[in-house]
């Protein structure tokens, strides 16, 4: 076989390794432009998970009452103070409504279907809505029962039944409320 000439051989050279070259320089381009549209869509999933999480809180803010900020012992003395300005001899004749947090008869009668649907043998009377503590104790029944859970809801079904969260009326009562536990 017959020898190339040297510039021959060095031109072959030189359009291999060229050659060699810009497939080794299109597969690091491949890498750079791979790692950038990784970086765009982690920009992208980021921002969004970013944005979702800046709703949430504004949500919270915005809301606050519904995400039970107030502690139970606020919002039963808020009630207490609307029900009955603190008085636990209050009485409201025309609704039968009985000590500071103006408890009817039909509630104690629920109170007590509560805790007989539950198996338990306790049962209030219609005098124990004068005494503060078992008003209390009738109230974390019924609330526990109808699983009420915001400020919102405790205060709306307490003023208007189990479903009060859902009758226009009992926004009024919700708001003296808010606006007792926002003083």
């Amino acid at each position: 076989m017959k020898k190339l000439p040297c510039e021959i051989q060095i031109c072959m050279i030189s359009i291999l390794f060229i050659g060699a070259m810009s497939i080794e320089l299109i597969h690091y381009e491949n890498q750079i432009n791979n790692l950038r549209d990784q970086i765009i869509q982690d920009k992208v999933y980021y921002q969004t998970r970013i944005d979702s999480l800046e709703s949430v809180i504004e949500d919270i803010n915005q809301y606050k009452y519904h995400f039970n900020e107030t502690s139970d012992e606020d919002l039963i003395d808020a009630l207490i103070q609307i029900e009955s300005s603190g008085n636990d001899n209050a009485y409201t004749a025309n609704e039968d409504a009985v000590g500071c947090l103006q408890i009817r008869r039909t509630m104690v009668k629920d109170v007590n279907r509560i805790l007989k649907r539950q198996g338990f043998n306790k049962r209030y009377e219609f005098k124990d809505r004068w005494c503060r503590q078992k008003s209390i104790e009738m109230f974390n029944i019924y609330r526990d029962y109808y699983n009420l859970k915001t400020p919102e809801e405790i205060s709306r079904c307490w003023n208007g039944g189990p479903k009060g969260i859902y009758k226009p009326a009992t926004i009024a009562y919700w708001n003296k409320v808010k606006n007792h536990l926002d003083s």
